[in-house]
């Protein structure tokens, strides 16, 4: 293979792996683009994962074998089986050694360093019908992260030398991408993550919501919404300090998570200030009642401020048509102060109040404008009040 042609091959390497927006994408990239310029028929990317010794496959790119998922959910090797990853790892590598590809073949060990090392691949080759394989290390932050692996079949040209360098500039190539990848991660993660609980936040909330009822829309799906309010904070931050009061949130933030749990797929966050939320897409609106009432108890045995307000609003109840996410937000954040109003010690659910109730009106009417007066009530939520 000519100069050329395998700078081209670095060079789309690196612009599929640019252009991946998530890890899977990103892995499936650096596969299939090192399958490309090494002129291979399979290729799998792994990750050494110290904590359990093992390397883990992430993906499996070209002519899989009937054993081989594309992302692969349980496919993993003891480190142990590979004396050359662990030599590599904490030997030749922390030496000072260059961390370079080497090359295997069905037919056994063909000298080298690795030569008394490749009995397992040596056996993988040939259980699956592959002639050769090279295999290079991947290098991130400096530290061994795990192995690019790339094979051609019976009877195709074993890899040489020159092979085995270019494996190594491809493997840098697919660190240097992946390492994008996993800070494009992060910035999201940060994004969509209260930065004090660790919970989903407004952001996450707004998309996920809109999502949900679109799919309401769609096929029907019961969406539902628990809109919290930690009492007693203001008291806590004036009498015991911020760092207390910020306790009692990352608490309540815990035990809102552990109750969110009990609904399959739901997300629990944090609005702003004292104000959180249970947003739950498919189980029935008495299932998300029972784990409200179930979150209220549970808060009201907090050592740290009053318990919560909490109100409730689902497509499930009867509370009108919910052609909007505001309007779900509207209703729930109502249930929400009628029960701060009362000190409700359960939560309020919209729809389920008696026929005079301004709850059951506002779900029976049309949207309205909130008067001037009543914008204080939508405090920290970043957003006009709905409606």
């Amino acid at each position: 293979m000519g100069e050329d042609v395998r700078l081209r091959a670095v060079v789309e390497l690196a612009q599929a792996m640019a252009a991946a927006q998530t890890p899977r994408e990103s892995w499936q990239a650096a596969a299939l683009g090192a399958c490309r310029a090494l002129s291979g028929s399979f290729a799998a990317l792994s990750v050494w994962e110290r904590d359990l010794g093992q390397l883990r496959v992430l993906v499996n790119a070209g002519e899989r074998t009937e054993d081989e998922e594309e992302f692969p959910e349980r496919e993993a090797y003891p480190v142990h089986q590979f004396p050359e990853i662990t030599e590599f790892l904490h030997e030749r590598w922390a030496g000072g050694g260059e961390p370079n590809a080497w090359v295997e073949t069905a037919e056994g060990p063909s000298g080298g360093h690795w030569a008394g090392y490749c009995h397992q691949r040596v056996s993988a080759l040939r259980r699956r019908g592959r002639g050769c394989c090279v295999v290079a290390p991947i290098v991130l932050h400096g530290r061994a992260w795990g192995e690019l692996y790339v094979a051609r079949p019976v009877g195709a040209p074993v890899f040489g030398r020159s092979d085995a360098d270019f494996a190594t500039v491809l493997a840098a190539v697919a660190a240097a991408g992946i390492a994008q990848t996993e800070r494009l991660e992060e910035v999201r993660r940060l994004a969509f993550t209260d930065a004090l609980t660790g919970l989903a936040n407004r952001r996450a909330v707004d998309l996920r919501l809109d999502e949900a009822v679109e799919r309401h829309r769609l096929d029907g799906a019961v969406v539902s919404l628990v809109v919290c309010d930690v009492n007693g904070l203001k008291r806590v931050n004036d009498t015991r300090g911020h760092a207390i009061g910020d306790r009692l949130l990352e608490r309540f933030g815990s035990i809102l998570s552990l109750c969110g749990a009990m609904l399959p797929g739901t997300l629990a966050a944090r609005l702003g200030g004292d104000e959180f939320c249970l947003l739950s897409v498919g189980p029935a609106a008495d299932e998300v009642v029972r784990v409200a009432d179930e979150l209220c108890l549970r808060a009201a045995e907090l050592e740290l401020g009053d318990g919560v307000a909490c109100g409730v609003a689902s497509t499930g109840d009867p509370i009108g048509p919910v052609h909007s996410a505001r309007r779900l937000f509207r209703l729930a954040d109502a249930a929400q102060y009628r029960a701060k109003a009362a000190r409700a010690q359960k939560p309020v659910v919209a729809g389920r109040e008696g026929s005079d109730d301004p709850v059951v009106r506002l779900a029976d009417s049309p949207p309205r404008v909130a008067e001037p007066g009543e914008r204080r009530r939508f405090r920290g939520r970043g957003t006009q009040p709905p409606g």
